[in-house]
């Protein structure tokens, strides 16, 4: 039996029997794997590592496409807490990246076909969900510039304004990929997920499917969700300040805590395409079937873009010349 992405349960592709997950008994839910109940398959291509049932003799790669070979047994490694299962089947995911490539404006002709797939891969890609408190203290000073005519003077009077803040920001759920194969940059643009759909993961999500196993734990990855946090925190606080003509900071402490982290799977749909004997990846979210990557660009339909953007500025300053002198050109 496999998981059905349409239906959220356990089908059997030959006599059409479905289970419920959410019914299954409390003891398939575990947080440890035996040797029994999963494999890890090491990929000779890319070096990833995949976690697969143990059953599974042969499978391919998820990052690469290549095909694996069995590696050491898993045994002991702390199983995801959660799971956002495929909501989005294969066959959906085929239609939907092929609709994606022929939006491509720069992208050449013989890449909008979308008729060159060498492979798609659904994958569970391991993810650490963070809840984190970020406490700034800011210091700045802010100036207004007022302009006023006081007889026969222009007087330009500036205000300076000693400014504070004491600020206490939480953030939930701040996703970062655990894995090392998986191009971190992918993976963020893949974003949003909506976490309000995080099932209690149990096992018979993955049937069907493949999973990576985490390559780094959430104290690896806190400077890596710090920095992510970091921009938003920034611009909260330059939300705060407003009124000035302008703000000089003199000092800012921004001060970050991890309240807690857990261990997730989520899912991914990795597409191979084939195009002009060059492997092309893209990902696409497993759950609203949004598609990155980086397509090839057309250097002739670039040209034109760029030819026809120049053309019309000339056009438009001709007119704005006849308009001012009562001469086209």
């Amino acid at each position: 039996m496999v998981f059905d992405s349409e239906s959220g349960m356990l089908s059997c592709p030959s006599c059409a029997r479905q289970d419920p997950i959410e019914s299954f008994p409390e003891e398939n839910v575990q947080t440890f794997f035996s040797e029994d109940e999963a494999k890890e398959y090491h990929c000779n291509n890319c070096g990833a590592v995949i976690l697969t049932e143990a059953e599974t003799t042969a499978t391919t790669c998820g990052f690469c496409g290549a095909g694996v070979v069995l590696g050491d047994r898993l045994s002991g490694k702390l199983a995801p807490a959660k799971v956002i299962p495929f909501t989005i089947s294969k066959e959906e995911a085929i239609q939907a990246f092929r609709k994606w490539c022929k939006n491509g404006r720069l992208t050449p002709k013989g890449f909008m076909t979308a008729d060159r797939i060498k492979g798609i891969t659904g994958i569970y890609v391991p993810f650490w969900l963070y809840d984190l408190n970020s406490r700034a203290k800011v210091k700045a000073v802010g100036t207004t510039v007022r302009e006023y005519t006081s007889g026969d003077y222009i007087v330009t009077e500036t205000k300076y304004y000693d400014v504070y803040r004491d600020i206490d920001l939480h953030y939930v759920k701040v996703p970062v990929d655990a894995s090392e194969k998986m191009n971190d940059e992918l993976m963020d643009k893949l974003e949003p997920y909506d976490y309000g759909l995080l099932k209690k993961f149990k096992m018979p999500y993955l049937a069907g499917y493949i999973a990576e196993k985490y390559n780094y734990d959430d104290q690896d990855l806190l400077p890596r969700v710090k920095q992510k946090i970091k921009e938003y925190t920034d611009t909260y606080i330059r939300s705060t300040i407003s009124g000035y003509s302008s703000v000089r900071y003199e000092s800012k402490q921004i001060a970050t805590q991890k309240k807690h982290a857990e261990y997730v799977l989520l899912p991914v749909w990795m597409v191979y395409y084939d195009y002009e004997k060059t492997e092309h990846t893209f990902a696409m979210n497993g759950q609203t079937g949004k598609v990155v990557g980086r397509p090839p660009i057309s250097v002739g339909k670039v040209a034109t873009w760029f030819g026809g953007i120049a053309g019309g500025v000339f056009i438009t300053l001709k007119l704005i010349s006849w308009m001012i002198v009562g001469e086209l050109w």
